[in-house]
């Protein structure tokens, strides 16, 4: 083990046990705001993040029941990373509300989205507004919290750029599906790891294919895999909430 990394393990062991630690704080200049930056927007994509991503299969699970395994978020994730403010992500969150006909959908995405505001706004104190927008729009009855719009929000106040942002959710998106398979015995954890890394190319080419475009261009393209998605409920035997 390096000695950096030895210094970590070190402070997170001395944070549970409460044993108290000196580092020679003299040897080491103040982190800048970039580098600091950079460990919120790398927490945001990691999976211990509390935000309920892996309860749910994104309509895998009914898919494979109904025997049909062999764009609409993207635009929402840009348009909110563009304007991160909270009169923007009202609107962007209404219009999704509106276009979001599945109802399994529609409630996976709220119950996310309300998981990543609320974690942010905790997390992430150093941007006063996400506690703020949250206290704002709670019991409004006019904000549902769907996941892409906060999503993007809070990648917009974080600092990461639009193409970065709608990159960053198409990984999320496919992790959590990718688990999702795993966990249901599609696929082995080896063969999981390979699979993520092999549909990167496919997973570029779709981010292309929808990457800048504003929530009006926003659309379902499979009707059917979002009808099947809507049938999770009825399902005889479920893993996952949706």
């Amino acid at each position: 083990m390096c000695i950096s990394l030895f210094f970590v393990h070190a402070r997170v062991l001395a944070f549970f046990t409460e044993v108290p630690m000196e580092i020679n704080k003299g040897s080491h200049g103040p982190a800048s705001t970039n580098a600091l930056l950079q460990w919120n927007q790398w927490q945001l994509l990691d999976s211990i993040l509390p935000t309920g991503g892996f309860a749910h299969s994104c309509g895998l699970e009914a898919a494979f029941q109904a025997h049909m395994i062999s764009g609409l978020l993207l635009p929402f994730v840009y348009s909110s990373n563009m304007s991160p403010n909270l009169e923007t992500w009202h609107k962007l969150d209404r219009m999704l509300d509106a276009t979001l006909t599945n109802e399994v959908a529609r409630k996976a995405s709220i119950a996310q989205g309300s998981a990543l505001m609320r974690v942010s706004a905790t997390v992430f104190s150093e941007v006063p507004s996400l506690k703020m927008m949250r206290s704002n729009s709670l019991g409004s009855g006019t904000v549902a919290f769907h996941h892409a719009p906060i999503f993007g929000l809070v990648c917009g106040l974080l600092g990461l750029d639009a193409g970065i942002s709608q990159r960053a959710y198409m990984f999320i998106t496919m992790r959590d599906v990718i688990s999702a398979a795993t966990r249901l015995n599609l696929i082995g954890p080896l063969g999981a790891a390979k699979l993520q890394h092999d549909i990167a190319i496919a997973a570029e080419d779709m981010s292309k294919k929808w990457m800048n475009r504003t929530f009006e261009e926003a659309c379902q393209t499979a009707p059917l895999l979002d009808t099947v998605q809507g049938c999770h409920a009825y399902l005889f035997s479920r893993l996952f909430c949706s």
